[in-house]
C-alpha cells in the first residue's frame, strides 16, 4: 500500500472538528483559484499507514457561517491533494417522528431551498458552460458500501445509536432555524432530513468528480411538532457532543476499509469521466484564464496554458 496517497478527505460539520485514532502528519494550506479552504487541511496517518485528509467545514473554532463556506476551495483542495472520495459529516435536524435526535442518516437525495447566494458551480464566472448530472446527488455505489459499514460501526460502539437511509436532506440558507410553517412545508414535499450543508459541497464535488457521501446525524426535530419548542442552538448543542464522539468512532472504525476500497477502484468509477457529457462543445476563442482556472479541477478536459 502507498501510504502517500491520500485518497480520503473526510469534512467535518458541527462539533465534529478533529478525528480519533489518527496519527497527525502535517498540515497543509493549498491556495486554489477559488482561494484557500475553510481550514488548514491536516493530513493524518490511519493505523495501516495509509494517509487521510481532514477539513473543517466550518473553521478549526466554528467561525464561518453556512452561507460564507468556501466550498469551492474546499473541494477544489482536497482534489488538489489527490483525493478522490470525500466522507462528509453534517449535523441535521429531524423532520420525521422515527429520526430521533442523536440518530443517524445517509441520505440519497437532497431538496435545495438555498438563495443563490453561495457559488454552486466551478464554471460560475467563467466562458465555459457545464451542466453535470444531478439526478443523484450522492456516489450511490459510496453511500452502499457505507452503510453496512456504518452501520456495524455503530451497533460496535453499543450505544444503541440508529442508522436511517434513503432519506431525503432539505438543504436550508439558514442561518436562522425554519419557521414551523416551512418546517411542515418540508415534510410535505418528502423531507426528512434539513441542514444548511449539503449545497453546493454535493453539487462542487460532482463537478470535480469525486465521490461524496453524507453521515448526517440528528440533533433536534426542527420546528415541526405541533405541541414542542421550535429548535433553537441551545437544544442542538445538547446532542451536539454525543453525535460527534459517535462520528468520531464511526470514522475511525471506517476509513481504513474505506482507503483500501478507494486504492481498489470500483467504489469510485461513478464519477471518472462524467462531466466528460456536461461540459458544452466550446467554440472559437477560449478564455486562457478561465481554462487555467478549470485545469486545477479537471485537467483531463482542460489543458493549461
Amino acid at each position: 500500500m502507498d501510504s502517500e496517497n491520500v485518497l480520503v478527505g473526510v469534512i467535518g460539520g458541527s462539533g465534529l472538528y478533529h478525528l480519533d485514532n489518527l496519527t497527525f502528519v502535517k498540515q497543509v494550506n493549498p491556495e486554489t483559484p477559488w482561494g484557500f479552504a475553510s481550514s488548514p487541511i491536516s493530513i493524518c496517518s490511519l493505523p495501516s499507514g495509509a494517509r487521510v485528509a481532514f477539513l473543517a467545514r466550518h473553521g478549526p473554532h466554528h467561525t464561518i457561517s453556512p452561507s460564507a463556506v468556501p466550498s469551492r476551495a474546499n473541494i477544489s483542495a482536497l482534489k488538489s491533494l489527490g483525493v478522490r472520495a470525500i466522507l462528509a459529516f453534517s449535523a441535521v435536524g429531524s423532520l420525521r417522528e422515527e429520526i430521533a435526535p442523536g440518530s443517524f442518516a445517509i441520505p440519497t437525495q437532497i431538496i435545495d431551498r438555498t438563495k443563490g447566494v453561495r457559488p454552486a458551480s466551478f464554471f460560475e464566472g467563467t466562458s465555459v458552460v457545464a451542466h453535470a448530472q444531478f439526478g443523484d446527488p450522492f456516489s450511490m455505489k459510496f453511500v452502499r458500501w457505507l452503510e453496512g459499514k456504518v452501520e456495524k460501526a455503530l451497533a460496535d460502539e453499543g450505544r444503541g445509536v440508529v442508522l436511517h437511509k434513503d432519506k431525503c436532506v432539505v438543504c436550508m440558507e439558514g442561518p436562522q432555524f425554519s419557521t414551523r410553517a416551512e418546517s411542515i412545508m418540508y415534510r410535505a414535499w418528502g423531507g426528512d432530513l434539513i441542514n444548511m450543508s449539503a449545497l453546493p459541497e454535493a453539487k462542487l464535488a460532482r463537478e470535480a468528480e469525486l465521490s461524496y457521501a453524507l453521515i448526517a446525524t440528528a440533533t433536534d426535530y426542527d420546528s415541526w411538532r405541533p405541541h414542542s419548542e421550535a429548535v433553537t442552538a441551545a437544544e442542538v448543542f445538547k446532542t451536539l457532543q454525543s453525535n460527534a464522539d459517535t462520528s468520531r468512532h464511526v470514522a475511525a472504525t471506517i476509513l481504513d476499509e474505506l482507503h483500501l476500497a478507494a486504492l481498489q477502484g470500483d467504489l469510485l468509477s461513478e464519477e471518472v469521466g462524467s462531466m466528460r457529457f456536461s461540459i458544452m462543445p466550446m467554440k472559437g476563442e477560449q478564455n486562457a484564464e478561465d481554462i487555467k482556472k478549470l485545469s486545477f479541477i479537471l485537467p483531463k478536459y482542460f489543458a493549461s496554458t
